[in-house]
């Protein structure tokens, strides 16, 4: 499995909204001036453009493609770029903000930024992506840059389509530039662990919330839904710290054992069978709603935005949520979690995982020099873990979930930055 940025795959609630709810009440409670409030909200930068690429039968197509630099006040811009027929500007602009706050809450000097491609990667070529790939880079030369903005994989692109990037920069500047880009192979300066990277922050951020809990891992049950790169590599990890997982699913349908599931062995399967778990002969096949309702300590939603919603909130029996995927939970199933007392890892802390070994395949790459797979994982380890402390004790001071502290939290340090680097919001 090559390493995904989560991100939300289709606009139902509207990513953009939902995220501008949490963002206004964190900006509420820290006081932020109207002055601070846009230059946090609006993006610094919004490139559209056309691609005319020449597909295989001989015919001219044009592609419309996106880029948004949310922010660059903790410096240089990094997000994803996604190949999907559904992107759309507010999506990317919602996934940019995103980006922002996640390397704020982690404390990782980048800005947020994310960039997409409309079209059907499940359609094409590897002939037609490369040419597309290449024009899109072309077409985003002053843009991107390894002091400017760093893109990196995203749904419908993987390490391939990076190296085609890297490639194709590198002809533009007339030398090989390893970090203008991230999720690379290793060959070309990719980073060890950068596969495992999201799924691994997920398994620190849930023994977080569960030691706060008091839940002992090796009597706790968890429900993955989602088996996708960050899913399952969540759930092995878990696993390998003792907690039993009961459920799972992906795009054939949900598995429920009580007894637990071998994960290794469901990957292998996974594997083997065109990447799904379609016949999955080890559990009970059961609802993705049945999944969400599952009676079990932990639930990793990991797979797509908005499965937790108003509509079934009031049915999950979760004492903690991890979110793998980013906008899992709609804005307005907020209320009704936080009710029932569930403890919410937010997806801007959860999955930062995979930002986190970004950072440090870029400094690998500025340095020149490639570290253990026991380093990095060790010091992502740590990064998160005090970013959990960090956003638990701020939600301990003002009185709120963990979500809306990570907001705070990012927002915070977002505007002091300004503040310190000269403006006056």
């Amino acid at each position: 499995m090559t390493y995904i940025e989560p991100a939300p795959i289709k606009d139902k609630e509207n990513p953009l909204e939902s995220m501008m709810q949490r963002f206004d009440a964190a900006v509420k409670i820290l006081g932020i001036s109207e002055e601070m409030y846009y230059i946090l909200k609006v993006p610094a930068r919004q490139v559209t453009v056309g691609l005319p690429v020449t597909m295989d039968n001989g015919q001219i197509k044009v592609f419309e493609g996106y880029r948004v630099i949310h922010s660059t006040i903790l410096g240089p811009s990094k997000g994803g770029i996604r190949f999907d027929p559904a992107v759309n500007i507010d999506e990317v602009r919602a996934l940019a903000a995103w980006m922002t706050w996640k390397c704020a809450v982690v404390d990782i000097p980048y800005g947020g930024a994310k960039g997409g491609i409309a079209c059907n990667p499940r359609e094409m070529s590897a002939g037609e992506m490369e040419r597309l790939m290449r024009a899109y880079t072309i077409s985003m030369l002053d843009i991107f840059g390894p002091d400017k903005d760093i893109p990196a994989p995203d749904m419908g692109t993987g390490p391939r389509e990076m190296a085609w990037l890297m490639d194709e920069y590198s002809k533009a500047k007339g030398m090989t530039v390893n970090a203008v880009v991230t999720g690379k192979p290793l060959v070309l300066g990719g980073s060890l662990g950068r596969t495992e990277a999201t799924g691994r922050g997920v398994m620190v951020s849930a023994l977080a919330g569960m030691e706060k809990l008091r839940l002992n891992p090796y009597r706790a049950t968890a429900a993955v839904q989602g088996f996708g790169n960050v899913g399952s590599f969540a759930a092995k990890l878990l696993q390998e710290k003792g907690v039993t997982i009961c459920g799972l699913s992906d795009i054939s349908g949900a598995y429920y054992n009580a007894r637990g599931i071998d994960i290794e062995k469901t990957m292998a399967y996974r594997n083997a069978n065109n990447g799904t778990l379609d016949g999955f002969k080890e559990a009970d096949l059961i609802t993705n709603e049945e999944l969400l309702a599952l009676n079990v300590d932990v639930l990793v939603p990991a797979a797509k935005e908005d499965v937790i919603t108003h509509e079934n909130a009031a049915n999950i029996q979760a004492k903690l949520i991890v979110e793998g995927a980013n906008g899992p939970t709609s804005a307005s199933a907020d209320d009704i979690i936080n009710s029932k007392g569930i403890m919410v890892v937010p997806d801007i802390l959860a999955n930062a995982g995979g930002v986190t070994v970004s950072y440090f395949e870029w400094v690998q790459n500025r340095i020149g020099y490639k570290w253990t797979l026991d380093r990095i994982n060790r010091r992502s380890d740590r990064m998160m873990k005090d970013a959990f402390d960090h956003v638990f004790e701020t939600s301990q001071k003002h009185g709120v979930s963990l979500r809306l502290a990570a907001y705070i939290v990012a927002i915070d340090k977002v505007a002091s930055t300004y503040k310190f680097r000269g403006g006056y919001g």
